[in-house]
């Protein structure tokens, strides 16, 4: 069991995900855990990042909207451009299902 999205043949584990995203995290000074939704209390709007929309988001179900792609694409692109690693792979192929999915005029979805 895992996490698939349309527009990709991108795959992570939900844990694997999770860690994904807790990296992320880290990058823009964010601590993952502290935040509403994985087992904090401080809201994801004090936070100005392009990358936000995907760190606030299921694991599991849902879409992010064309417009929400346009905007993360790039950010994931710039903050794993130093990673070396299984996740820079798979953030790099997200980002290219976003772009597909934005040109489409349609979400991708988490699956």
């Amino acid at each position: 069991m895992g996490l698939d999205f349309s527009h990709t043949d991108v795959r992570w584990s939900y844990g694997g995900f999770n860690n994904f995203r807790r990296r992320l995290a880290k990058q823009i000074g964010m601590n993952l855990d502290d935040m509403i939704g994985f087992g904090g209390n401080i809201p994801f709007h004090i936070y100005q990042d392009d990358i936000i929309p995907l760190l606030d988001h299921s694991d599991c179900e849902g879409e992010l909207t064309p417009d929400e792609c346009k905007q993360i694409a790039p950010r994931l692109r710039e903050l794993v451009s130093g990673w070396e690693d299984y996740d820079k792979l798979n953030a790099l192929g997200l980002a290219d299902g976003m772009d597909l999915a934005a040109n489409q005029g349609e979400p991708l979805e988490f699956r």
